[in-house]
């Protein structure tokens, strides 16, 4: 922000040059990468700006990387409670299907 221009001011201001913001509730952000892997965003603060015909997000949070091939703590747990299996075994079918929904439905 600019220092002495509250934020009602910034607004009109970004109104009036045609930029317009907009808070998006959001409790996670994932983004899938090219080559399988994901950036994880949680507790994101997500911001939609649309200027000139284009939209862009601004994302904020606590950023963790999953490679390909790895999941994450979430993803075992979820596996585990829709599932009621152990944790090895949950590891073992998200190794082999390479996909949470596809693991929850092998187990279940």
């Amino acid at each position: 922000m600019i220092p002495g221009i509250d934020p009602r001011q910034m607004q009109s201001m970004m109104k009036k040059m045609g930029i317009n913001q907009e808070d998006i509730p959001s409790a996670r952000v994932i983004i899938e990468k090219e080559d399988g892997g994901k950036i994880v965003i949680d507790n994101p603060s997500v911001i939609r700006i649309k200027m000139a015909g284009q939209e862009s997000f601004q994302i904020t949070g606590d950023v963790s990387e999953e490679d390909r091939g790895k999941f994450s703590e979430y993803d075992i747990k979820t596996v585990m409670e829709k599932t009621n299996c152990s944790e090895k075994k949950a590891r073992e079918v998200l190794e082999k299907t390479g996909d949470l929904a596809d693991a929850i439905l092998e187990l279940s």
